[in-house]
């Protein structure tokens, strides 16, 4: 099953943009995954081929119409895709719900830009909001770039080795532990012994301690989450830590 990709959006020719470069960009040439940039405007009815107007109640800016986003968005297939929009006003995207995504079919991806989308395209049509964090972009492209970077990554085959993924801050619950390459000496620096010690038990006692305490210094919500689950076994009953 190839992951398919759909962007609705009024700037198409930013896409593939960087998914088009490196491991993705040759899964993309390789059939791995596909992608089709369709332009919103294509579905205005006026002369002018207005996809926006005034807000209702006046105030700054431009809000995307509900009527020519919908025509957008009926013209695409969903072949069992989910349909999402990113906005700010979405929940915010985490690794597990990129491994749904990027398990599935693919995604149709709808850009805003201006003010917003009419509120109605939400209560008209079955949509996912979608925000990669808290803070505003020019518009929903640079958003969905990241969405499917993320979910194409997965993509088998995309990557190389199944397992190459599987370390990756996230995919565990906890950061990623600190990674060294040669030279082993730099600038009075050296690799910690234990990564030099071809000892793999050793080597991935460590990485698990440096990853648990990583995450709990620097992402303490994430840290909360992860031995929130660590202490329930399957059963539902308590355990100690540090034992599976």
């Amino acid at each position: 099953m190839t992951f398919a990709a759909t962007i609705l959006t009024l700037y198409p020719e930013m896409f593939p943009g960087p998914l088009g470069i490196s491991l993705a960009g040759r899964g993309l040439r390789e059939g791995l995954w596909s992608l089709e940039a369709v332009q919103i405007r294509d579905f205005a009815t006026d002369k002018h081929r207005s996809v926006d107007d005034t807000p209702a109640g006046g105030g700054a800016g431009m809000v995307l119409r509900a009527d020519v986003l919908a025509a957008a968005i009926d013209s695409v297939p969903r072949e069992g895709r989910p349909l999402l929009a990113m906005t700010p006003r979405g929940r915010t995207l985490t690794q597990d719900r990129v491994r749904e995504l990027a398990a599935g079919p693919g995604a149709i991806v709808l850009c805003g830009r201006f003010e917003g989308f009419d509120e109605r395209i939400f209560e008209a049509r079955d949509i996912e909001e979608v925000s990669i964090g808290d803070y505003i972009l020019s518009g929903g492209e640079m958003a969905a770039l990241t969405l499917l970077d993320a979910c194409i990554r997965l993509v088998p085959g995309v990557m190389g080795a199944a397992s190459s993924g599987m370390d990756e801050s996230f995919e565990t619950g906890l950061l990623e532990y600190p990674q060294y390459t040669r030279p082993v000496e730099w600038e009075g620096r050296t690799i910690p012994e234990v990564l030099r010690s071809g000892d793999h038990a050793r080597i991935e006692a460590w990485r698990r301690a440096m990853a648990e305490t990583d995450t709990r210094l620097r992402r303490p919500d994430l840290w909360e989450r992860h031995e929130g689950a660590r202490v329930q076994s399957p059963s539902g009953a308590r355990r100690k830590h540090g034992t599976d």
